[in-house]
């Protein structure tokens, strides 16, 4: 469908193109020279002492789940509110999912406290996922962990460039993971990065991304190696020198897109404060500074949300949900029997994503917003 306000746009312009005709000038298509400065660049910006590139966040929150040895029997605290991909990484590796709770209709996050309720003497890890890019309570989070000996992966698909009390998420746990798919802040169409301070887990993940070899094509096309041991059961999770080329350009906008994000979310809140007060934009005065990758939006508990996005629909306004909870799903029903999450399911009843995106202009956002004050009134 040809929307007239999607839900999401890139911003690739000729400094994309220019990036990508270069690598494929140079003939060097695979992990490379333009992958490891890519790297580089991308801790120097986070603060990590190491980032590591691989396929997609995905394959990025598996290899932290082994890194960390989590193994079969384990368990591992995440929240339902999320993609699936947070829940099966833990499986990946033959772990169980407990699902926790959010802290409430305002803040989206995984809750401390719940956390705490869900710890058995199987807890081994935490994973966070940093909802909308706005920041979970690290602190607490990292206090709860360390009280009983827990590891704690940040999802950090959502917020790449946001910051609580200065410092980078995806740099408070043991290790990050980060997302660059296509409607992300910052994208590659696919791919990911892992952050870590830990030399040891870093040269564990280092290991994972590529069949368990020591060395690859790119050492030995630079004449530093000529052969290579298997030290460990690998993976083929490898970026490329073509998407680690548009991640390079895409950082470097990163940071005025996501101010970008923020103005508009701001004017979401006051226009929909002024024309819908009954539709509420959670996070509002949220700690930290937030990436603002989705507008979020709770309607009234009366309101028949398909009604609503069937309306915007017919507008040429698209819409989205995030997420229908991991603990609904067929796959899951076996780990979700008597699950009792309140918030998550009351939300997951509610919740309407809005377009929004670092080139939309303000008098779409006005649109949007208008067109759920008509289909509300039609609807009392």
């Amino acid at each position: 469908m040809n929307w007239r306000i999607p839900l999401a746009d890139i911003d690739f312009g000729p400094e994309e193109a220019a990036a990508v005709q270069k690598v494929v000038a140079s003939k060097w298509l695979t992990m490379g020279a333009v992958t490891q400065e890519f790297e580089q660049t991308f801790a120097n910006f986070t603060g990590a002492k190491y980032a590591l590139s691989v396929t997609n966040a995905t394959a990025a929150l598996h290899m932290a789940c082994l890194a960390l040895g989590i193994r079969p029997g384990d368990e591992v605290i995440v929240p339902s509110l999320t993609f699936v991909a947070t829940a099966n990484a833990v499986r990946y590796v033959g772990a169980t999912p407990v699902f926790a709770d959010v802290s409430s209709d305002n803040d989206l996050n995984i809750s401390p406290d719940d956390i705490e309720k869900q710890i058995t003497p199987k807890t081994r890890a935490i994973i966070v996922v940093h909802y909308a890019g706005y920041p979970c309570d690290m602190p607490r989070i990292l206090e709860i962990a360390a009280k009983h000996n827990l590891k704690v992966i940040e999802d950090n698909a959502h917020g790449v460039g946001a910051t609580l009390h200065g410092r980078q998420l995806g740099t408070w746990g043991e290790i990050g993971c980060f997302s660059f798919f296509s409607n992300k802040n910052m994208t590659t169409g696919e791919g990911g990065m892992l952050t870590t301070d830990s030399e040891e887990l870093y040269e564990k993940l280092r290991i994972f991304r590529s069949h368990g070899m020591t060395t690859l094509t790119w050492d030995r096309h630079k004449g530093h190696a000529w052969s290579y041991d298997v030290v460990d059961l690998g993976y083929n999770y490898r970026i490329d020198e073509i998407r680690a080329a548009l991640g390079l350009e895409q950082l470097k906008k990163l940071s005025r897109n996501n101010a970008r994000r923020a103005e508009l979310t701001k004017l979401y809140r006051d226009t929909m404060h002024e024309l819908a007060p009954e539709v509420t934009i959670p996070f509002s005065n949220h700690p930290g500074k937030a990436s603002h990758h989705i507008l979020p939006a709770l309607l009234p508990k009366n309101i028949e949300r398909v009604k609503v996005m069937e309306h915007l629909k017919s507008q040429g306004i698209q819409t989205s949900i995030h997420y229908p909870p991991v603990h609904s799903f067929t796959a899951y029903s076996g780990l979700a029997k008597g699950i009792q999450l309140p918030w998550t399911d009351d939300i997951a009843r509610r919740e309407i994503t809005l377009p929004l995106y670092p080139t939309m202009a303000n008098e779409q956002v006005i649109c949007v917003v208008q067109e759920i004050r008509s289909v509300l009134g039609s609807s009392q």
